[in-house]
């Protein structure tokens, strides 16, 4: 079983049905088996005025809200799944969103019993 993460390689501000279409694509990928967590979170909101009014009289209103999403961030994690359907569901999710990503390899497994120096 896979332990894999999706890692951003831009900046981006990710809306909350960008993240929902990559969500339901992992999903059905996974055929929900495994484990899905996401790691993002949608904390700023992004306001707007109504078309031809006049200035002045204040901010407008919240028209969504935005995960802003800088390098290195990591978006979803998968286990519990094959490697082979976790790059896949993570691909496919990535074809979702706006930014490029990347699917590091795991770790190699070390021998923690032994003494290095």
């Amino acid at each position: 079983m896979a332990n894999l993460a999706s890692r951003r390689l831009e900046r981006a501000w990710i809306t909350n049905t960008q993240i929902e279409a990559a969500r339901v694509a992992l999903t059905r990928n996974m055929k929900r088996k495994g484990k899905l967590w996401i790691r993002i979170f949608l904390d700023k909101s992004v306001t707007s005025r109504p078309p031809e009014t006049r200035m002045g009289k204040g901010k407008g209103q919240p028209e969504y809200w935005v995960a802003t999403v800088r390098p290195g961030n990591i978006l979803f994690e998968l286990d519990g799944v094959p490697e082979s359907v976790a790059r896949e569901s993570l691909r496919l999710a990535a074809d979702k969103l706006p930014v490029q990503d990347q699917v590091p390899h795991p770790p190699p497994c070390r021998n923690l019993t032994t003494n290095e120096q």
